[in-house]
């Protein structure tokens, strides 16, 4: 499997991952506040969630919860790194 973003190393990938997270742990208010003043050009915009699927003729039908692999960078680059990440709700929230 590949994130959507294409990683050019696991580090990226668990960078990303570890942003996500401490953004997603904000309090609800601070998030609404975040994302407002994103909205009207008053601020950056919050960090994306890390997401992935299955390229090919199996693509479709990712798990959205437990453990995979995913690998990187994506075809037709040669693949320098493997993780095992953990998913939730379709985002990746643990890589290993």
């Amino acid at each position: 499997m590949y994130t959507v973003r294409n990683f050019k190393s696991k580090k990226e990938l668990k960078a990303a991952v570890q942003t996500w997270n401490e953004f997603a742990a904000l309090p609800a208010e601070q998030i609404d506040a975040i994302v407002k003043s994103a909205g009207e050009g008053k601020g950056p915009p919050p960090p994306p969630a890390v997401r992935y699927f299955q390229p090919g003729p199996y693509g479709g039908n990712e798990p959205r919860n437990g453990s995979f692999a995913v690998e990187g960078p994506h075809y037709p680059q040669p693949h320098k790194w493997y993780a095992e990440v953990t998913a939730e709700n379709g985002m990746i929230v643990k890589v290993k």
